[in-house]
């Protein structure tokens, strides 16, 4: 059931389904999406805004990236940062931005809605899960903010959703590992419970081997400097707390090859 659910889910024959684990990175490039799969990624998250756990992206990257990569694509829609309490107008523009994900060859989709108590918002969901079909769907990391994780689980196996992405609601998959192991065995292969939040090649393996998840999510970036010779420093494009626009964090081929390798010698 759990064998033929993930690869309906993430495409048959791709990297790291041969060893039974699957690993899932998220980007916001073209360049780091080729990195990925030269890494060995299974799967794309693709994303815009990581800095706010990922939005909406272009879909002219979307276009690039599915002509510059084979693994499956899973298209992040999510329209703004901040919380996952959505208004009718935002519901309009995720069903929207599924439209035009689907056309431009999303192999899946990446969503999470809550209600105002900290509950899964079932009528929303039920709204954009049907304009994801036949696609699967991930619910992903406002699982976090739920208020009860086990009845939000069972949630989401009754609404359909493939894959829940977790750190266990804490700060990261490690803290949160205890959870993570009780909401997989809850899951019984109904719904793959994905780990993802802080993973690195330090804490992989006791992850893995402590939640007994088939599949993981990272991002195994690094920082990057900019090609730009002429830097004018009195002048930032975002908040004064943002990153510098001359230091680019790109999905490192190294790292995603270190995290593959360690997975394969666990499962």
């Amino acid at each position: 059931m759990e064998r033929r659910d993930r690869k309906r889910g993430s495409g048959a024959g791709n990297a790291g389904m041969a060893d039974g684990f699957l690993m899932e990175v998220c980007v916001d490039s073209v360049e780091s999406a080729v990195n990925a799969e030269r890494g060995g990624a299974g799967r794309i998250e693709l994303c815009a805004g990581l800095m706010e756990g990922g939005t909406t992206p272009s879909m002219g990257l979307l276009q690039v990236v599915k002509q510059c990569v084979r693994v499956p694509v899973f298209v992040m829609i999510r329209p703004r940062g901040g919380d996952f309490l959505y208004s009718d107008r935002e519901l309009e523009v995720m069903k929207a931005d599924i439209r035009l994900a689907k056309l431009h060859g999303a192999d899946g989709l990446v969503f999470g809605a809550l209600t105002e108590d900290g509950r899964i918002d079932t009528e929303l969901c039920t709204a954009l899960l049907a304009v994801c079909r036949p696609l699967p769907v991930t619910f992903h990391r406002a699982f976090d903010m739920v208020h009860d994780p086990l009845v939000a689980l069972e949630t989401l196996v009754s609404l359909g959703f493939e894959r829940v992405l977790t750190s266990g609601c804490d700060s990261s998959a490690l803290e949160g590992l205890p959870l993570i192991k009780r909401l997989t065995e809850q899951a019984k292969g109904r719904i793959v419970v994905v780990p993802g939040g802080g993973i690195t090649e330090r804490n992989l393996q006791r992850i893995l081997e402590g939640s007994g998840a088939p599949e993981f999510h990272c991002s195994a970036r690094s920082a990057r400097d900019s090609g730009m010779k002429f830097r004018n420093s009195s002048v930032a494009m975002g908040s004064s707390l943002s990153v510098s626009e001359y230091s680019l964090k790109v999905a490192d081929v190294a790292q995603v090859r270190t995290l593959n390798a360690i997975a394969k010698n666990i499962l």
